[in-house]
């Protein structure tokens, strides 16, 4: 059985389309969150999040960009929305 944050990381790395781009970090992650929902310290516990979210925040810049637009398409909108456009 997969435990919460294991899911949660499996699911987020899907979400992210990273495991084909960067299969060692996306199997490094999957194995700190299941240390993470595996371990009994808080000491323990704090050192893997951390590194866990570490290795998160590195997958999420190597992500492939969505198609919806980006930070630049954001504020051309709201610039748009002030003048009345």
């Amino acid at each position: 059985m997969m435990s919460e944050v294991e899911a949660a990381t499996r699911a987020e790395i899907t979400e992210l389309g990273v495991a084909e781009i960067a299969p060692g970090l996306a199997e490094l992650a999957i194995t700190l969150a299941r240390h993470l929902d595996e371990t009994g310290t808080p000491t323990s516990a704090a050192v893997v999040g951390r590194e866990l979210r570490a290795t998160l925040d590195k997958l999420r810049l190597v992500a492939p960009g969505k198609a919806e637009g980006d930070g630049l398409d954001d504020l051309a909108a709201r610039r748009a929305q002030r003048r009345g456009a």
